[in-house]
């Protein structure tokens, strides 16, 4: 028994948080779902805004704020997605991590040029995938972009 109870101990010490929220997500833009009625932002990336416009590779303009949003969509495709809250921004939305199928949803953005790693919030998470992305001309790293907190700070001047 003295040897039973410290390995339980450590094992509930040991296990994993369970998700802040889990279900069907809806979303709103590439960096942002809604689960339950509650928005959630995806911690550590920033994705084109829905209005951004961005160059392709060839230097024509395309939608790449509402590409972005798409290619969450297709790549979530109705499945179930836990959330685990790291904090709650200025709006009062939940930040959290998100998972599909126990695979890290905004490292698959960053990985696919959909979003920026977030580097003010992210520290040293998303360099690995971010410099793949860059190295592969995925998504907005094909052309030119303007970063979207850039893009959002010059709407407000105007």
């Amino acid at each position: 028994m003295r040897v039973l109870i410290p390995v339980l101990v450590c094992l509930a010490a040991c296990a994993p948080e369970p998700p802040t929220v889990v279900g069907r997500a809806s979303v709103i833009d590439g960096d942002t779902l809604e689960i339950h009625d509650q928005r959630i932002r995806l911690w550590g990336v920033d994705a084109p805004e829905g209005r951004q416009s961005c160059d392709d590779a060839q230097g024509k303009l395309y939608a790449c704020g509402r590409m972005s949003a798409n290619r969450l969509d297709q790549h979530i495709q109705g499945r179930p997605v836990s959330c685990f809250e790291e904090d709650i921004d200025r709006y009062g939305r939940s930040v959290a991590r998100c998972e599909v199928d126990d695979k890290d949803i905004g490292a698959w953005m960053v990985r696919q040029g959909q979003a920026v790693r977030y580097a003010r919030y992210a520290g040293s998470a998303y360099v690995v995938e971010e410099t793949a992305a860059k190295r592969d001309r995925a998504g907005v790293w094909a052309g030119r972009f303007t970063e979207p907190e850039t893009w959002r700070r010059e709407r407000r001047g105007r």
